[in-house]
């Protein structure tokens, strides 16, 4: 086996990881909701998952594999470092239930293993500034569009029994969910694209002016949809029920605003995190509660590791970078 097909490898194994760690972020809503069994969750989210390369054009791809350090830096030790700097955050956050970004693990990894690799200047300060910004605008917007969609449903329904209301939007936030897995796998199976597209054009089986593959758009998608059956059952359990308590109605005005806020990003080719968007959109549906519906302590810890998670990465990514290269004179 070839350095690319191990780079390959751990490509899916990050998509794959990618899925169940995010699947939170896409079945939390409907499973603490009570309107579909955590299976039957999954299920739809790894499905809607799947699809959604038939429905976005692949402009994330393109930002990861050009937007983030300088094409002309990059060779597959630089990769390798990056993909195991996500992977060993991914896991840990995993594990400590706490839903990070895997878009931000992947950036930080890719910052870290160049600057080792090649110094400062190859990293892309404004692509990287724009990915950065966002970590506060994507939680931010889904706060918003949330508080407004649930202003809104709530002046329609005034008039409506809590149990009508219960009833319709418990088929509603079917939609709802189905939209956001959408929104989810259009955004982040394509990030694990552009890290196969680059390592290609590094090894010269591709040139910087071809196209994705669609073995790789499916690979990719498959990989995510499979992580995404698996689910990732602590972080379930912090996105649905520690930060505020659901019910069907705001379980879809969370999804509704996350899923409008990852469709605009994914058009404009911005790598957001999927689990900054539904988290600060379940925190606008709760804030409409009043702030006390907010359990703020649970945010505080959730925040930290946004913080942290680019700033790890990259330590992780620069030290991974100097092992595989002492190995390699060794």
């Amino acid at each position: 086996m070839t350095f690319l097909h191990v780079i390959i490898a751990l490509v899916l194994i990050f998509d794959f990881i990618n899925g169940f760690h995010d699947s939170a972020n896409s079945i939390a809503t409907v499973v603490s909701t009570k309107v579909l069994s955590p299976f039957s969750a999954v299920m739809l989210a790894a499905i809607f998952n799947f699809i959604a390369f038939t429905v976005f054009p692949l402009k994330v791809a393109t930002t990861i594999g050009k937007g983030v350090i300088e094409p002309d830096v990059i060779n597959l030790t630089v990769i390798a470092a990056a993909l195991i700097a996500a992977i060993t955050w991914n896991l840990f956050t995993w594990w400590w239930g706490l839903p990070s970004s895997s878009s931000h693990t992947l950036v930080g990894g890719l910052v870290g293993a160049a600057i080792a690799s090649s110094g400062p200047q190859s990293v892309i300060v404004g692509g990287v500034l724009k990915i950065v910004i966002f970590i506060v605008i994507a939680p931010l917007l889904g706060m918003v569009i949330s508080f407004i969609i649930s202003a809104v449903v709530l002046y329609l329904v005034r008039n409506h029994s809590p149990s009508g209301i219960d009833k319709h939007f418990r088929r509603l936030q079917l939609l709802s969910a189905a939209a956001f897995s959408l929104g989810h796998g259009g955004n982040d199976a394509q990030k694990s694209m552009g890290i196969i597209w680059v390592a290609l054009v590094v090894t010269g089986f591709a040139t910087k002016n071809d196209k994705i593959d669609l073995w790789i758009v499916l690979s990719c998608h498959s990989a995510i949809a499979l992580g995404t059956l698996f689910g990732g059952w602590r972080i379930v359990k912090t996105m649905g029920q520690r930060i505020t308590k659901l019910k069907p109605f705001e379980g879809f005005c969370a999804e509704a605003a996350g899923a409008i806020t990852l469709f605009g990003a994914t058009h404009f080719g911005i790598p957001v995190s999927t689990t900054h968007t539904i988290t600060g959109s379940i925190i606008g549906v709760g804030a409409h509660k009043g702030v006390s519906a907010v359990k703020w302590g649970v945010t505080r810890k959730i925040f930290w590791a946004w913080i942290l998670t680019i700033p790890v990465s990259a330590i992780v990514g620069s030290l991974m970078f100097y092992f595989l290269e002492w190995i390699n004179l060794n």
